[in-house]
């Protein structure tokens, strides 16, 4: 895990450089965001939504009990922003958008569309990878603000649903207790989820050799180093913004 971690960040580098060249298809990248980003919002929001219905529906019986219903929609709100929405939207896109963008590279590997492209002295790694994680910095920040408007607006109704908890008394805690620094940091753990996904999926689609079998099976591996990388950036990005 260590030597491939490595070999994500040789490969983000070069496209760093390959950014800096101005050599970056922007039309790609347009399209890139589409296939990533807006293909990936119902199940997200979906995700989201649920989730912070059943935090609602938790929360608001144990606040009920103890006279502080007034606090359940800081209470959602907070840990939506911070942790949910984020996190569960970066898994939701990493399952159908960076799966999906390791089954392309790896297939065109093993049938030898990469080696085509070297013979036209272009790098392989910069043509393919720059636009992908370009898209995904850019637009999976938008979908986790997204997402986390609907979750808010889920765990209001659950709430009014559950204990009678009015519309009002649930979105004067919501201002109350949240703050624009958690949506900063909100944004800016999308942003590297989604450079996370798109470097490690596309990582492991090009290191894929053999046939049909084997791009199965770097598919499984894709998602399997992208879960677990992603739950490593965001406990680190907790320490560095929450410690």
């Amino acid at each position: 895990m260590i030597k491939f971690i490595g070999l994500c960040v040789q490969n983000l580098v070069i496209c760093i450089k390959y950014l800096l060249s101005k050599q970056v298809r922007f039309k790609e990248v347009l399209n890139q965001a589409a296939s990533f980003s807006y293909d990936s919002l119902p199940i997200s929001l979906t995700i989201v939504m649920i989730a912070a219905a059943v935090i609602a529906l938790q929360v608001s019986k144990q606040f009920l009990m103890t006279g502080a219903e007034d606090y359940v929609g800081g209470s959602i709100a907070i840990v939506l922003i911070r942790e949910i929405a984020p996190g569960f939207a970066a898994l939701a896109i990493s399952a159908r958008a960076g799966t999906a963008i390791c089954a392309e590279i790896a297939n065109m590997q093993v049938t030898e569309q990469v080696d085509a492209i070297k013979t036209m002295n272009v790098n392989p790694i910069g043509y393919y990878f720059t636009p992908k994680i370009i898209s995904a910095a850019l637009t999976t920040p938008m979908v986790v603000l997204i997402a986390e408007l609907f979750g808010i607006l889920a765990g209001m109704v659950v709430a009014n649903s559950a204990i009678d908890l009015h519309f009002n008394r649930y979105m004067n805690t919501v201002w109350l207790w949240l703050n624009t620094k958690d949506i900063y940091i909100s944004l800016l753990k999308a942003s590297v989820f989604g450079i996370v996904i798109t470097t490690v999926t596309a990582t492991q689609g090009y290191k894929t050799t053999g046939g049909a079998v084997d791009v199965g099976n770097a598919v499984t591996q894709g998602a399997i180093k992208a879960t677990i990388i992603l739950l490593v950036s965001d406990f680190i990005i907790n320490m560095l913004f929450y410690l």
